[in-house]
């Protein structure tokens, strides 16, 4: 953004956003404790215009578009809870209320690089509220293709703002076929919860292709342990709260940024490679949450191998590929990749085996990366 003025603003208005977030919350279960039944959207739009008008004149001031939206938001939360398909909705703290969201051509004019967002200010000459545009100037990487269908601003743990643009633009890359299929064994495939004694180690890669193929995980976050202990060491000798307090939040948020991104690049450049090569790509589901609460739980965690399959399913639907999901109960590790036959005496600590019926040499990874493509085509 380009006006520090107008950037602070911008701050303030979602704080202010976040009062209205907490306030329809608690007045939901006010109204449950009551026993008076629930007020949908409609409900806590007619309140939200009471209050303007009443005990709250001040939220005059915010855009009444991004206002609607966080009402609707908080009436799906609700409506999901009531049909069983989520928990109750609670409050979001103050510091991870992020974003706010503007519908349609409504609240905001765009053009080119600069966006400015329609906001209120009460004229005292006058006597009554009148819009006022806040302008922004935002780096414009791409040319948006397709109508806006809405826009949501989004400020991260560093302070630094985003915009989001959502089109009906569809975007469809379909990459030559290949006729190629791919099944691919993960690193962390195969570490029951039953054998805790067991260590978690990076002695074989990130992902063991059917192929033979290994490829290797840059594990971002053990590369920079080191730095983010000296820098947690410095924020600890920091009087909380303090101007150096808050330079200290504000490096320490920045490097973990610089994690996730180098963790989230290398993880887009593998799901593109997969797409490139193969026609068909057959994964195994893990229990990554069970694996998590293992004294490993770090590394599963830095290895982020839920986020990869999220971005593999977005890529593969882009290029028109296909992705299967084995069970994790679906053997795979012991059968032999020949002859079928099931090598009972396989422990973990065993990285190549010889099958006792064909006398079949095979790696682990290897193995099991054949077995999933096989379940994966069979089903």
């Amino acid at each position: 953004m380009s006006n520090q003025s107008n950037t602070i603003r911008l701050g303030n208005l979602l704080d202010d956003m976040w009062r209205v977030h907490a306030y329809f919350h608690k007045w939901q279960r006010q109204r449950y404790k009551d026993g008076m039944p629930y007020a949908n959207y409609n409900a806590m739009s007619a309140h939200l215009t009471e209050l303007k008008r009443t005990t709250h004149p001040h939220w005059n001031a915010l855009p009444s578009q991004a206002i609607q939206c966080e009402l609707k938001r908080i009436d799906a939360a609700y409506q999901r809870f009531f049909d069983n398909l989520g928990g109750r909705p609670h409050i979001k703290a103050r510091h991870k209320f992020k974003s706010m969201t503007f519908p349609g051509a409504s609240g905001w004019k765009l053009k080119d690089n600069r966006i400015s967002i329609n906001v209120k200010q009460y004229n005292e000459t006058k006597h009554k509220w009148q819009n006022d545009f806040l302008p922004y100037t935002f780096h414009k990487h791409r040319e948006i293709e397709g109508k806006i269908r809405r826009i949501t601003l989004k400020r991260d743990n560093c302070g630094d703002y985003w915009l989001c643009i959502t089109t009906n633009h569809t975007d469809t890359e379909s990459l030559p076929t290949t006729g190629q299929s791919v099944g691919a064994d993960n690193v962390i495939q195969g570490m029951n919860l039953i054998y805790p004694q067991i260590k978690f180690g990076m002695k074989d890669a990130y992902l063991t292709l059917s192929t033979g193929e290994k490829i290797q995980h840059p594990q971002p976050l053990k590369q920079s342990l080191t730095k983010l202990r000296s820098l947690n060491k410095n924020l600890s000798r920091k009087v909380k709260g303090s101007n150096g307090w808050w330079r200290a939040v504000l490096v320490l948020a920045k490097h973990y940024r610089h994690v996730a991104n180098q963790r989230k690049d290398f993880h887009w450049k593998l799901a593109t490679y997969l797409c490139e090569r193969f026609d068909i790509i057959v994964l195994e589901t893990l229990n990554l949450e069970g694996m998590k609460r293992r004294p490993w739980g770090r590394k599963v965690s830095d290895l982020a191998f839920y986020q990869f399959v999220e971005i593999l399913k977005y890529k593969c639907l882009k290029h028109n590929r296909e992705l299967h999901q084995v069970g994790q109960w679906t053997a795979t590790t012991k059968p032999c990749s020949d002859c079928g036959e099931n090598n009972e005496n396989l422990s973990l600590s065993d990285r190549e085996w010889r099958c006792p019926d064909c006398g079949s040499h095979h790696d682990r990874d290897i193995n099991a990366a054949i077995n999933i493509l096989r379940v994966g085509l069979a089903t």
